[in-house]
């Protein structure tokens, strides 16, 4: 297993800390991709990932958050620059974003830089987030898009659009210069892959082979995961 977050992960960086939240139901490779190419396009020293206990914007998944975080543990193995906070797993309430944060910024300081990293899709819905608008004065959010799909103003709601145009960032570069409060964009390899997909394949016990690691297929199969019966 990768490093957890109560251990070497919670030393302060001097390159910005991504922070990647997420059901992971399962974990496939559009989200290593995501995690991987964000820390070349933004400069990141390391991705944190954070799958959620209680997902707040969503139905409850089909595995248990004990399973869920396992499977990261298996995807992201083997890569130092990502390691796996399991501190949301156990947690009593649903795993609100703008809470993460702040514990992370108790647990990191004030002076530490840290990336958001969402999807455009997600950012699109970003203002029926819990307390959304503090989210930015605890860190930068950098939002993955596909090529040639940039994000664009004229589509996001109004709050939304508002913040987006204010806080928007051209140069990557400058994520270092301070801890939160700006919003930056990225192309990232497309890959047609959802947890959705996935869990439908193997519901019907078809194959999923190449959607996501061979280590977290086996995961699945040994305990019998996402079947119908």
């Amino acid at each position: 297993m990768p490093p957890t977050a109560t251990s070497s992960a919670s030393q302060k960086l001097s390159e910005p800390l991504g922070i990647f939240g997420g059901t992971f139901d399962p974990v496939h490779f559009g989200h290593l991709r995501l995690a991987e190419e964000s820390i070349g396009h933004l400069g990141l020293g390391a991705v944190r990932w954070i799958p959620a206990g209680q997902p707040p914007h969503r139905g409850r998944p089909q595995v248990t958050a004990g399973q869920r975080l396992a499977m990261v543990a298996q995807a992201t193995a083997g890569n130092d620059r990502f390691t796996v906070d399991a501190s949301e797993v156990e947690a009593p309430v649903p795993s609100y974003t703008v809470n993460t944060l702040e514990r992370l910024r108790r647990e990191l300081g004030a002076e530490q830089s840290l990336v958001l990293l969402v999807g455009a899709d997600a950012f699109a819905g970003l203002a029926s987030w819990h307390r959304w608008s503090d989210i930015f004065a605890l860190a930068h959010v950098a939002v993955s898009h596909r090529p040639g799909f940039p994000v664009e103003i004229g589509s996001l709601p109004p709050a939304l659009a508002t913040a987006f145009g204010a806080r928007r960032l051209s140069d990557i570069g400058r994520l270092k210069a301070s801890p939160a409060g700006a919003i930056v964009t990225f192309a990232m390899t497309q890959l047609a892959i959802s947890a959705t997909q996935i869990r439908k394949l193997l519901a019907n016990d078809l194959s999923a082979r190449y959607l996501l690691p061979d280590a977290v297929l086996d995961y699945i199969q040994t305990h019998s995961l996402y079947r119908n019966s």
